[in-house]
């Protein structure tokens, strides 16, 4: 079966998560496929510029607790976003949960309707945002960071505006998208790919630096018994047993 659509429009490459039946969760072959299409879209010169986009009403619903990818593979995948010569957008029409969380902040651009909803749901069952802070903590805002990392809360999308999270929002997504897609295709490709090295030298420079450690916390968190206290009261759709 097939966990990633590919269609093109005017040298825009969309690629879209299709796993609606797990809410697009980032299953160990989900993450691979993605990579392969990001691969093939890297190297066609044909494409100037990839959207990341989503069927059902959650973009991503973070890791897939039944087969989750291994935390060296996530990274690599955000890492390859990030690094790619061409700007990656994401457009959001749905929920974002966890993982999710750190394909947005790896794109360059991304923009999510109104009604769309976030959440670092990671302290809830018992694990911490830690891969995912390689892109998303040197993007965003640290304060308004902090609170959605430690209670988990769910939030809208004009705060995730506010948060650095997101770019933009609007009722239609595509209203913020259409006039810059079209500004990237009036854009030189080779002008493109250096502007996006400057823009994503500092965060490059956190994956190299801090990439190894955050792999390594985010491999015994998930192997600790918190967590699997965390992620079979998740699946049995009861609080774990620290909730007070």
């Amino acid at each position: 079966m097939t966990l990633i659509a590919r269609t093109r429009a005017r040298a825009v490459q969309t690629l879209t998560l299709d796993a609606p039946h797990n809410r697009n969760a980032l299953s160990a072959a989900l993450v691979g496929e993605l990579a392969d299409a990001l691969t093939d879209a890297g190297k066609d010169s044909g494409v100037r510029a990839v959207v990341l986009t989503h069927t059902g009403n959650t973009f991503s619903a973070g890791a897939d607790l039944k087969d989750p990818p291994p935390p060296e593979a996530l990274v690599a995948l955000l890492r390859q976003i990030i690094a790619l010569p061409k700007p990656v957008l994401a457009r959001v029409t749905g929920h974002v949960r966890a993982g999710g969380l750190g394909l947005l902040a790896a794109c360059d651009i991304a923009a999510a309707a109104t009604d769309a909803t976030f959440a670092f749901t990671e302290v809830r069952i018992g694990v911490a945002p830690a891969v995912i802070s390689l892109p998303l903590l040197p993007r965003t805002n640290p304060r308004a960071l902090a609170r959605h990392y430690l209670t988990g809360e769910r939030f809208d999308a004009a705060e995730a505006v506010a948060t650095g999270l997101l770019t933009a929002c609007d009722s239609d997504v595509d209203r913020v998208l259409d006039p810059i897609l079209d500004g990237l295709r009036r854009s030189a490709p080779e002008a493109l790919a250096e502007t996006k090295r400057l823009l994503t030298a500092r965060v490059l420079e956190a994956f190299d630096r801090d990439a190894a450690d955050l792999t390594a916390l985010s491999a015994r968190l998930f192997a600790s018994p918190q967590a699997r206290e965390g992620m079979t009261a998740f699946l049995e759709r009861r609080d774990p047993a620290w909730v007070v």
